[in-house]
């Protein structure tokens, strides 16, 4: 075969190669006839006319992150503060995407910096500072539906930094400091008054237990003291029951021992004797001590015999 005709075959196979093309997952091609858009290649293997077809314009599909560095913003109340953000977009048309507009990205990102101004423009500092998810809500209504004629969703917007001016930043720390130090004296005579409401219940709780304590005490001694002298009193009783009970016992004896009245006078004689053993304080002599003695006399002598 000639070599001429072995150079042909390899072109020809080449170009073959070269209009056979795969389209991977979360990609479309654009495919131009001509210099005209005749259609959109999804997933999958396609094939094209040699030297007829183009692919224009590979286009992804997937969710994309654009980090824009800060811009200069102006407040309502005129302070100038620097804010970056983030855009997370992704393409639902590839053929508005690829004809839309010039350069997507420079165009979104000159939209997100004039989005930003007219939001940030319309607060004040501290409602900026404090209000990023309204800002980013609002950033991302405007901006996809600006972007939606290119073939854009966004689908959200973030507030990476928001700087203000240094003299701004020193007041706002100035004021956090102060904050924090009015916190922490609340805080603390919080804790004081607490204690001392702490304290105070405790002590009224002791003096009540004390006071029950002592109550309890005293009620304890009555008992202690009433049940002494019930049981002295007993005791007394029951001494003098037992003496009572002796005597009439000791009665009843010389009753049945037949003793005539010099005996019983005896007997209290020896009553009298007792009574006057030292311990009493008074003596009543009875009037006729003289007949009892010599009753005891004789009595005397007759036993004696």
């Amino acid at each position: 075969m000639p070599l001429v005709g072995i150079v042909i075959l390899l072109i020809i196979a080449a170009a073959i190669i070269s209009c056979v093309k795969i389209v991977p997952q979360a990609h479309s091609f654009i495919i131009e006839r001509l210099g005209v858009y005749k259609e959109t290649w999804d997933v999958g293997l396609h094939f094209k006319i040699p030297f007829v077809d183009n692919v224009s314009k590979r286009v992804n599909l997937k969710e994309q992150v654009a980090d824009f560095e800060p811009q200069p913003v102006i407040t309502k109340d005129n302070v100038t503060m620097q804010i970056d953000t983030i855009i997370f977009f992704q393409i639902t048309d590839p053929k508005l995407y690829a004809y839309g507009v010039e350069n997507p990205i420079v165009a979104i990102k000159n939209l997100t910096a004039t989005t930003l101004r007219n939001v940030v423009g319309e607060l004040e500092l501290d409602e900026t500072l404090t209000s990023r998810e309204t800002i980013n809500a609002k950033m991302r209504s405007e901006l996809d539906v600006a972007t939606d004629p290119w073939g854009i969703k966004v689908n959200r917007v973030e507030l990476k930094n928001i700087i203000p001016p240094r003299d701004i930043q020193e007041a706002m720390e100035k004021q956090m400091r102060a904050e924090r130090e009015k916190r922490e004296q609340i805080l603390r005579a919080e804790g004081e008054k607490r204690s001392a409401i702490l304290i105070a219940e405790g002590n009224k709780e002791s003096a009540i237990l004390n006071a029950e304590a002592d109550k309890q005490a005293a009620i304890l001694k009555a008992d202690a003291e009433k049940q002494k002298k019930i049981l002295e009193a007993e005791g007394e009783a029951a001494a003098i029951l037992k003496v009572q009970n002796a005597n009439a016992e000791g009665i009843k004896l010389i009753k049945e021992a037949g003793a005539d009245e010099a005996v019983l006078t005896l007997k209290s004689l020896e009553s009298f004797e007792k009574a006057a053993d030292g311990k009493a304080t008074k003596i009543i002599v009875p009037s006729n001590i003289q007949g009892i003695a010599g009753t005891v006399k004789a009595l005397t002598e007759t036993i004696k015999d």
